[in-house]
């Protein structure tokens, strides 16, 4: 039973420095794929169409409040009811279109990028695999970084086309 122990202590080691370790900053990486360059230019589109009809609706409201600030002092009490509640009612749809809207770009953007990460994601897999990568770290997230660590960014650069 000593000597089992006393071989795993021996091996232990030996097995520790077969490992082999890398680090890549994935959010250099994801910054330089062409993909997230084109998934900024729809996302401004997108973004650009909601702010066009916001501004519109604000427009619109704000007509619709002057008109009401230059007649409220002559008009019938039951027109000013009226009035106020249709200029609440605006205010309403367009707080409700900002939510909306707010959503639809985070879900877009979510549906647009995913397809970037799982790309950089496989490519990571993919040179760990083929170099005989143990692990691959996010240098990101490391507090340190040895020197037997190797940085595995530019391989995976080579792998995903970016130079």
């Amino acid at each position: 039973m000593k000597k089992i122990i006393i071989a795993i202590m021996l091996v232990m080691p030996l097995m520790a420095s077969a490992q082999k370790f890398g680090h890549v900053n994935t959010q250099e990486l994801f910054a330089q794929m062409p993909e997230v360059n084109q998934v900024k230019l729809k996302m401004d589109t997108i973004q650009g169409q909601y702010e066009n009809q916001l501004a519109s609706m604000n427009e619109e409201f704000q007509k619709k409040a002057q008109d009401y600030q230059a007649q409220v002092a002559t008009m019938p009490d039951a027109v000013k009811q009226i009035r106020e509640q249709e200029l609440q009612e605006m205010q309403q749809r367009i707080q409700l279109f900002y939510q909306t809207a707010e959503q639809d770009i985070q879900k877009k953007q979510q549906e647009l990028l995913t397809p970037v990460h799982e790309k950089m994601t496989k490519a990571i897999k993919a040179v760990g695999e083929r170099e005989g990568y143990t692990y691959i770290f996010d240098s990101a997230a490391m507090v340190h970084i040895g020197s037997d660590a190797t940085d595995v960014t530019p391989a995976i650069k080579k792998e995903l086309g970016i130079k």
